[in-house]
Order: C-alpha cells, then sequence, then structure tokens
C-alpha cells in the first residue's frame, strides 16, 4: 500500500525526495519513517529528480561511459536511442518495465516486463530492438543493468556509440521519462492488473495507441510510427 502511494505521489511531483514523501504520508495519516521511505524507494527504483548522486549506485566493476549529447541536435531517425526502467504496480505487487525509445520520432521500439531488476529483461528489449534498426548514439544511465559488459557489448559489437547520463543529470533521458508518466496516468493507474500477463497485455496495447494512435505536436501532427517510418 506504501509504495503504491509512493509511486502516485512520485509521478505527480518527480522532484520529491524521501524526506517530503514521508512527510506527505504522514499528513495522510500514515506513520512511517524515513528510512522505510527510503528503501521502499529504492526497492522501486525512483528517487527525486534533482541534481544528487543517483540513488541505485552502478556497478563499480563495469565501465561508465561519457555522456556524447551536449549540443548534439537529434534531427533525424535512428540518430540517438535511448532506455530506462519504471516500476509498475499490481494488485498484489510489482514489477518492472524496460523500453527502448527513439528520441526523434518518440518511437517505443521494443520493452520488457520482469519481477526483478536484472539485466537479462533489458538485454532482451535491446535485442528486440535491434532488429528494427541500429543508431548511431545509445543513451542509458549507470545502472548495472545498462553497464553490463554483455549489455554494452551488443552495442559495441555494431559500432553504436554508447552514452551514459551524468550522475545528477536529472534531464539527460527527459523524453523517457515523459512516456513513464503518460502510461501510468492513462493505463496502469486505471487498472488493477492481478497477473503479469494482464499487465502485459495492458501495456502492450497502450505502447500500440501511444506508437500508432496519438499524434504529437512535436512531430507535426504525425504518430512515432508514421515519423520512425513504421507500417
Amino acid at each position: 500500500m506504501l509504495m503504491r502511494l509512493i509511486d502516485e505521489e512520485y509521478t505527480r511531483h518527480p522532484f520529491l525526495g524521501s524526506r517530503r514523501i514521508r512527510e506527505w504520508l504522514c499528513r495522510c495519516g500514515y506513520q512511517v519513517g524515513r528510512n522505510r521511505v527510503q528503501r521502499l524507494m529504492q526497492r522501486m527504483g525512483i528517487e527525486a529528480v534533482y541534481p544528487k548522486p543517483k540513488l541505485s549506485q552502478p556497478d563499480e566493476t563495469h565501465k561508465v561511459y561519457p555522456y556524447l549529447l551536449n549540443g548534439v541536435a537529434v534531427t533525424r531517425v535512428n540518430q540517438v536511442w535511448s532506455t530506462d526502467i519504471t516500476y509498475i504496480r499490481m494488485a498484489g505487487g510489482f514489477v518492472y518495465l524496460v523500453a527502448v525509445m527513439d528520441w526523434y520520432s518518440r518511437f517505443v521500439l521494443s520493452w520488457a516486463l520482469s519481477v526483478t531488476m536484472e539485466m537479462d529483461f533489458c538485454l532482451a528489449a535491446l535485442k528486440q530492438a535491434l532488429r528494427r534498426g541500429r543508431p548511431e548514439i545509445f543513451n542509458s544511465d549507470q545502472g548495472s543493468q545498462f553497464t553490463s559488459p554483455k549489455f554494452t557489448g551488443e552495442l559495441e559489437n555494431r559500432g553504436i556509440a554508447v552514452s551514459m547520463d551524468g550522475r545528477g543529470r536529472c534531464f539527460d533521458n527527459i523524453f523517457i521519462e515523459r512516456l513513464w508518466r503518460s502510461l501510468k496516468y492513462e493505463e496502469v493507474y486505471l487498472r488493477e492488473y492481478a497477473l503479469v500477463p494482464e499487465a502485459r497485455d495492458g501495456i502492450g496495447k497502450w505502447f500500440q495507441f501511444y506508437n500508432r494512435g496519438r499524434p504529437h505536436q512535436s512531430l507535426e501532427n504525425r504518430t512515432p510510427a508514421e515519423c520512425y517510418g513504421e507500417p
């Protein structure tokens, strides 16, 4: 229940940290300590959106790549792709969702669900996306899933430049953060997924709508699929 409340308040106000979320919960009548809120936020993989060290530390044995997008104008499809993970609540628990997006068209190239934060589902989503095309630059955060040699190796073996958000750079992956917010308000919060297949079906239908049924003003009123060139 606390995770559900934290998820909703964080989606409304992503700049709130554990202290202010704890204060909000107390005002709502839930007596909970800040340490518990911090643990739950860490379990959910979320942190306040403001410049500060990331809550989820990368694997220190993995190579961290520089951020390559400073001053780069994104003007075409398959120039820059990005990826991120978000928490998806269920009626009796939660799962994690990863997606790969083309920055220029906002087209969601692939996505996958997992009950853990292990690297395998991220790698599966990457391989699925690469069946559609190949970006010049692939951007992610410094999470251990994305710094894994298996993950970065898939990119480097194809000649793709690897870019990673700098710590405390809260807007490096803003497009996919907006995607998460739309998904939660328009699909996840309106449902009570009981089983993972039910969540997969609902999220899949929403991504179909997002890609093919929703024109974007920034895309000259084209859908992401039309902009990306998908039939």
